[in-house]
């Protein structure tokens, strides 16, 4: 049990294989202006995590408290914050890199990183799409700017990011290639793949042509390859951004384009997504559940690079 004062968290004291994860107790934040405390009922887990866990990435050493995206209850507002009260059932994104912490059963952020939950789902599933669906709306609507008949590119179709983007793309009336080994294939086409490709049967710029946008979720060769896939005044969003100059140069001689992008926190763009999932045009598909306590299995499984959709920690509460 838990006292009023503090929280449970997964937390690492230093770099390196997923047993560094631990539950601990931490303090339980307060909200300060403009903040909720949000009572964190499920939270996503992403690749992201594994690599910061491992590297340092943004964050740099630890101690810290992986976690972007989550699902929960507002359990108490600060002031100046009218849009939610208490009781509230609220999803978002915390400010990616550094807004990090939804691994434990209690966060505060900024109340514009949170809508409402969308009624239809679970803490589960609703955990599962803030930070793939704002990556994906943000690659495909906000940069590719994608168009009803237009063709798009995903990579990793099957990925958490690439299964949500291909869902989003057809909801935009895209035809849709997505790349995934063969096995997955049934599952790209469930989820509406027009033309699913194994990648590692075929080279990708030979295979692909005329292709209007490209959502590369791999970077390095994957992105350069991407670029031969495009007609002219195409577009490749990538979303590793940080790579080689190679790429623009590359884009540039073809007469393409291409950007690297982050995904950002944003309220209106989640209201976007809850359009959709009542539409009944995006849904997650969850790989497995953990509890916090199995945090590390979450990310040795993730590391594999075999499952297929989210993987989601929750806090254990009924």
């Amino acid at each position: 049990m838990t006292n009023e004062a503090s929280m449970r968290a997964v937390q690492q004291q230093t770099l390196g294989e997923p047993d560094v994860l631990a539950v601990v107790d931490l303090p339980r934040p307060t909200p300060r202006t403009n903040e909720v405390l949000i009572r964190v009922e499920a939270a996503s887990v992403n690749p992201t995590d594994w690599k910061h866990r491992a590297n340092g990435g943004f964050l740099g050493e630890p101690p810290f408290v992986l976690g972007w995206d989550l699902s929960g209850v507002v359990e108490e507002v600060g002031i100046g914050v009218a849009r939610f009260s208490p009781g509230d059932e609220v999803f978002g994104l915390l400010s990616y890199p550094f807004g990090h912490g939804a691994h434990a059963e209690y966060v505060t952020a900024p109340a514009a990183w949170f809508a409402p939950k969308p009624a239809s789902l679970d803490h589960v599933q609703a955990a599962a799409l803030p930070l793939v669906s704002l990556t994906a709306w943000q690659a495909l609507v906000e940069n590719a700017r994608i168009q009803p008949g237009q063709r798009v590119l995903i990579h990793a179709a099957a990925g958490g990011v690439g299964h949500v983007a291909v869902q989003i793309a057809k909801a935009r009336g895209a035809h849709v290639i997505g790349t995934a080994s063969s096995e997955k294939h049934d599952f790209l086409r469930e989820i509406g793949v027009d033309e699913p490709i194994d990648y590692r049967e075929v080279d990708i710029a030979e295979a692909v042509s005329d292709v209007d946008a490209v959502l590369d979720t791999i970077g390095g060769e994957t992105s350069l390859a991407s670029l031969r896939t495009l007609r002219s005044g195409g577009i490749v969003v990538s979303i590793l951004p940080v790579g080689s100059d190679d790429l623009y140069r590359e884009a540039e001689r073809l007469g393409v384009r291409a950007v690297r992008m982050l995904v950002d926190a944003s309220r209106h763009d989640l209201l976007s997504i809850t359009d959709l999932v009542e539409q009944g045009s995006l849904r997650a598909t969850i790989a497995d559940v953990f509890p916090l306590e199995q945090a590390a299995e979450a990310h040795r499984r993730g590391e594999t690079g075999r499952t297929t959709g989210k993987m989601v920690l929750t806090t254990g509460r009924d």
